[in-house]
């Protein structure tokens, strides 16, 4: 075994610093706890997803295909089991996207929302750029719920705050720098290095997808509104995960993990509703052969 023993990357809040130094003297002792850490965590957002999507009525009937998906597709790159903070990021945002979905019936949500904002403030001390998930909440609250500016404002106060306390804290210490508060932040192309295996890894998680969204409109038409606008917001936090790799970019697919919720609810209903059961089938062992093969003859484990 040669477990990954992570480093921090330019684009990596103190947060997650402090957490590798923490976890630094029992990593050089036995390094397995770092992928052990990466398992636990992905197993958790497995539940946590299925968790979702079954509570909230988002299929039409209980199914345990979210976490499956989920744990299978983040096993189609060897990065997305890394302990990394974008996958300590995917537990933050699904409380967040929980807390969006519960906004629907709540007349009075001001607190709910604060504390989605704050959430993701202090997230982004982990992983600074999931702090652009920001216009993805505030495009959320408009698909659930009436327009509110106010609401709008009280979340960005949400998210501000731990920087406002942050800025105490430096102020006090006599470490204050606008460097030090926010972190660089720049835009480029990421740097990936093509391969057949590369090929073959985005094949396996974009084919199930366009067939999932294909049956989730189909059965549009006899899901609740609540549910119709569940699966908007799945797709605009689709679109803002996308986003993410192309802030501070790095040469690795670690950053491209935050993607994997949204395209894993997405391969469920492709698992729960295809007509022919062969597709599902056919994909699910093309995708396990090809974990395996990457496995023990590709470069990437």
């Amino acid at each position: 075994m040669h477990p990954h023993i992570p480093v921090p990357n330019n684009e990596d809040g103190i947060l997650f610093r402090k957490i590798l130094e923490f976890l630094s003297p029992a990593g050089k002792a036995n390094p397995v706890i770092y992928p052990a850490i990466a398992v636990g965590l992905l197993y958790l957002q497995a539940v946590i997803l299925t968790r979702f999507i079954n509570h909230q009525r988002m299929t039409s009937h209980q199914t345990w295909y979210p976490g499956m998906a989920y744990l299978l597709l983040t096993s189609l790159f060897p990065e997305w089991n890394y302990f990394s903070a974008p996958l300590i990021i995917n537990t933050v945002l699904l409380f967040i996207l929980s807390a969006l979905f519960k906004t629907y019936n709540q007349p009075d949500a001001r607190g709910s929302i604060f504390n989605i904002g704050l959430a993701l403030g202090a997230g982004s001390f982990l992983f600074f750029p999931s702090l652009t998930f920001i216009i993805w909440v505030i495009l959320a609250l408009a698909v659930m719920r009436p327009f509110r500016l106010a609401e709008w404002l009280l979340c960005i106060v949400g998210a501000t705050t731990p920087y406002y306390f942050f800025a105490v804290y430096l102020f006090i210490t006599d470490q204050w720098s606008w460097y030090n508060l926010l972190p660089d932040f720049t835009i480029d192309l990421p740097v990936l290095l093509p391969s057949l295996w590369l090929a073959g890894g985005a094949f396996l998680l974009v084919m199930p997808f366009l067939a999932g969204g294909y049956f989730v409109q189909d059965n549009l038409r006899k899901m609740l509104i609540q549910v119709r606008k569940g699966w908007s917001l799945l797709l605009l936090y689709l679109l803002g995960a996308l986003f993410i790799p192309f802030i501070n970019s790095t040469n690795s697919l670690e950053n491209w993990v935050i993607v994997a919720i949204p395209f894993a609810a997405f391969h469920a209903s492709m698992y729960l509703y295809a007509t022919y059961r062969i597709v599902p089938q056919l994909f699910f062992w093309l995708s396990v052969g090809f974990i395996v093969t990457w496995q023990y003859w590709g470069p990437g484990w």
